[in-house]
């Protein structure tokens, strides 16, 4: 990571506006728009999968009643946006996935009171299925907007942060690397002169804090405050001064040890609180958890048996021998757990990598770093790799969910080597929960990110866990897959 000290030297022309300054000005309208016709076209094809099945006479309907609800494609736009869903940025997706859910819901519901009022039965159970597709439709839409999107010049809104230093730093870092959020910082500004005129991860430093008053004449209704060093005796002036104005201002506090944590806010009779969740160490909480859990397993070991079986015979055909095999893990509680695997490696595997680690001194680096290989030489090849991108060679583990020694959706359950290189504490934490098949750190940066991340994705998870964030998780789970990004 690049530190405030070594900002990028390239100059700004002092003669510039400010506007011109600015690298690229997201269009808060464009992604309204894009939103929009991605919620409308989801809730088509819901309509339409609905039409469908009521046309095959599985529903005895047909099309026509359906289209007398086309009054609902202006309704849902207006329910989002007493959502807070246009444009969303900022979001997170679970809250997203969580509002999206709810809104829709809710409209539908309130058409099916409509139809019970006046009488009308019969287009019901279409309006029932095409709301269940919409829950679906949606948010996929979404997501898939957001992807095909969210790196474009024009995605998101405007944002200017006030500071350029390490914590505004580490806050385009984040901005960056998560483009989905929608906020695209388009200059700091900063009252330190050797600072003006440099570039902070790309983005201008433009002039003094006051310069935040023209932004906000050009439209930006977005401002970050990186500037944790202030004592409050000078940030309170500072948002009084400069936060008119902006409907949205984000104060990012000096919490460097929590980073990525989530914590949310408690008025204690007007002094400012900030609550830290640790949502999965709650006994109602785990109890929920295991009841999504019960609730999964039954389609798990239908959809999966049948596929493990195909997969254990073309092992045993590339690779002669057992295709199964258990790695001692640690799992809840501390305690020692087998989790099961397909065998995507020769059988003297631990020869293989101590021969390999000693010939290549760069992929004994890379093993410290990730405990992960991108050339693993103890990988069978074809069957082998093509289990391990595509996380087939998990599925055998619901059986360990079925034991109750994992959940579907946690903390990976690691080898004592890997556990080792994270400190205690966070060791401790992960120990109190379940581990799970695929988690929070899976879906999102996979096996490309090192530790740091693995630790801050798992204790956001743990603290932050809801119903909605697991819905999240799996829902994630086939594109990480089918991407097969960071996957080995």
């Amino acid at each position: 990571m690049m530190h405030a000290s070594h900002a990028e030297t390239a100059r700004a022309d002092p003669g510039v506006g400010v506007a011109a300054q600015v690298d690229t000005f997201p269009s808060r309208v464009r992604t309204v728009v894009a939103l929009v016709i991605s919620d409308l076209l989801a809730l088509v094809a819901a309509s339409a999968a609905a039409g469908l099945v009521a046309s095959t006479g599985l529903i005895a309907s047909g099309w026509a009643p359906l289209l007398r609800f086309d009054y609902l494609l202006l309704v849902f736009p207006l329910a989002f946006v007493l959502a807070g869903l246009y444009p969303a940025v900022g979001m997170n997706p679970v809250d997203e996935l969580q509002r999206l859910t709810v809104a829709t819901g809710a409209v539908f519901v309130t058409s099916l009171a409509g139809i019970a009022l006046v009488g009308n039965v019969l287009p019901s159970w279409v309006l029932v299925l095409a709301g269940v597709f919409a829950l679906v439709s949606v948010p996929v839409g979404r997501a898939l907007t957001r992807e095909l999107f969210a790196r474009r010049p024009w995605w998101g809104v405007p944002v200017v942060v006030l500071g350029a230093g390490r914590t505004a730093e580490l806050v385009l870092e984040r901005l960056q690397v998560h483009a989905r959020v929608g906020m695209r910082p388009i200059a700091c500004l900063d009252d330190d002169p050797a600072k003006i005129g440099n570039r902070l991860r790309g983005v201008p430093i433009t002039g003094p804090l006051a310069d935040v008053l023209t932004y906000q004449r050009q439209g930006v209704r977005h401002v970050l405050v990186a500037m944790p060093g202030l004592q409050p005796s000078e940030l309170v002036p500072l948002i009084r001064r400069y936060g008119q104005g902006f409907p949205a201002m984000v104060v990012v506090p000096n919490l460097f040890g929590v980073a990525s944590v989530g914590v949310s806010t408690r008025d204690l009779g007007g002094v400012l609180g900030l609550f830290v969740r640790h949502n999965l160490l709650s006994r109602v909480n785990r109890v929920a958890k295991v009841c999504v859990d019960a609730a999964l397993l039954v389609p798990a070991l239908l959809l999966g048996l049948p596929v493990i079986g195909l997969a254990a015979l073309a092992v045993m055909i590339a690779s002669p021998g057992n295709p199964f095999y258990a790695q001692e893990r640690e799992g809840l509680g501390g305690r020692t757990i087998r989790v099961w695997k397909l065998r995507t490696m020769y059988r003297n595997a631990d020869v293989l990598l101590a021969r390999y680690l000693h010939e290549q001194p760069e992929a004994r680096l890379e093993w410290e770093r990730h405990f992960k290989l991108a050339h693993d030489p103890r990988i069978v090849p074809v069957i082998g790799q093509l289990l391990r991108k595509s996380s087939l060679d998990e599925l055998p583990q619901v059986f360990n969910v079925l034991r109750g020694e994992m959940s579907f959706v946690g903390p990976r359950p690691f080898p004592r080597y890997h556990l080792d290189a994270f400190t205690d504490d966070f060791r401790e934490l992960r120990a109190m929960v379940r581990p799970g098949i695929t988690g929070l750190w899976q879906v999102s940066a996979r096996s490309d990110g090192d530790l740091r991340v693995q630790e801050e994705a798992d204790t956001f998870y743990i603290r932050n866990w809801s119903i909605w964030m697991d819905l999240y998780v799996l829902a994630r789970t086939p594109l990480a897959v089918l991407s097969a990004k960071g996957a080995r």
